[in-house]
């Protein structure tokens, strides 16, 4: 079984990309194997230089590459590894994305596009063979890929660390951000037997499902327009959003706010303020 498993090891290669090195190498110690060796930089007009400095011939490649605030340097340095293992005869590339780019941008918005549609498509072109993500946004997602897609959920382990490290969790209360969160909220306070809180009066968000901002056909307002070259009397401005409300009981509670992702900080930080 030993020799089993040194025969594995040795057919898997673990590469990291420069979005979180941290990560990467906190991965390898946990399996206990080395990263492998690999050059990054940029050229001076911004394209990126990737350098595999070891055979990855007949190995199971691991690339570990995640979303940060250079989102689009990421994902196209996760295209140019893969790329590179693939015409480096890897025999499997495996790309452990927990923060898989584009993920919010899951549906059609007015004339725009599903950029997670294509994404999957470039991920997929580019070489991977299967990919490794976590929470995604739209589980629906996984189906833009033509590759094997596992979807781990982090919930089974934040669960865990509010029990162990909140001595007083039981006087929680698990908050939703908006209302869209609610289903997400509510599976955690389900599993730690907690009351839900939801905040209200936060602006619509794009990624609603009432709405996706087309109008088909146009309304009589463009028809008119286009129709006449005429510009229609000023809109009425519209009304003040609503202040933000708590609904639920959130005195003198800890509140746990629960979302999947904080792309914007400005928004927690009023729910904290709040709540």
């Amino acid at each position: 079984m030993a020799a089993h498993m040194h025969a594995s090891k040795n057919q898997m290669l673990v590469l990291a990309g420069t979005s979180h090195p941290e990560l990467a190498q906190l991965v390898a110690s946990k399996l206990g194997v080395r990263l492998g060796e690999i050059a990054i930089y940029h050229k001076p007009n911004r394209e990126t230089i990737v350098e595999i400095k070891e055979s990855v011939r007949g190995k199971d490649v691991y690339i570990i590459q995640t979303g940060t605030k250079v989102i689009n340097d990421d994902i196209m340095e996760l295209m140019i590894i893969a790329y590179a293992c693939r015409t480096s005869s890897a025999s499997n590339i495996i790309g452990v994305i927990p923060f898989l780019p584009y993920s919010k941008q899951s549906k059609m918005r007015k004339r725009g596009c599903i950029v997670s549609k294509l994404i999957a498509t470039m991920l997929g072109r580019a070489g991977l063979s299967h990919l490794i993500t976590m929470d995604l946004h739209q589980k629906e997602i996984q189906g833009f890929f033509n590759i094997p897609v596992d979807n781990l959920r982090a919930s089974g382990f934040l669960i865990d660390y509010i029990q162990t490290s909140l001595p007083d969790y039981r006087n929680a209360v698990i908050v939703a951000r908006n209302p869209n969160s609610v289903r997400r909220a509510s599976s955690y306070a389900d599993r730690l037997r907690l009351g839900i809180a939801v905040i209200h009066g936060e602006e619509r968000m794009p990624e609603s499902e009432e709405d996706d901002g087309r109008t088909s056909p146009p309304n009589a307002e463009a028809q008119f327009r286009d129709a006449f070259g005429l510009e229609m009397l000023p809109r009425v401005a519209a009304k003040e959003k609503p202040p933000f409300n708590v609904v639920g009981d959130v005195g003198g509670r800890i509140a746990i706010i629960v979302d999947d992702m904080i792309d914007d900080v400005d928004a927690f930080v009023k729910v904290a303020e709040i709540s």
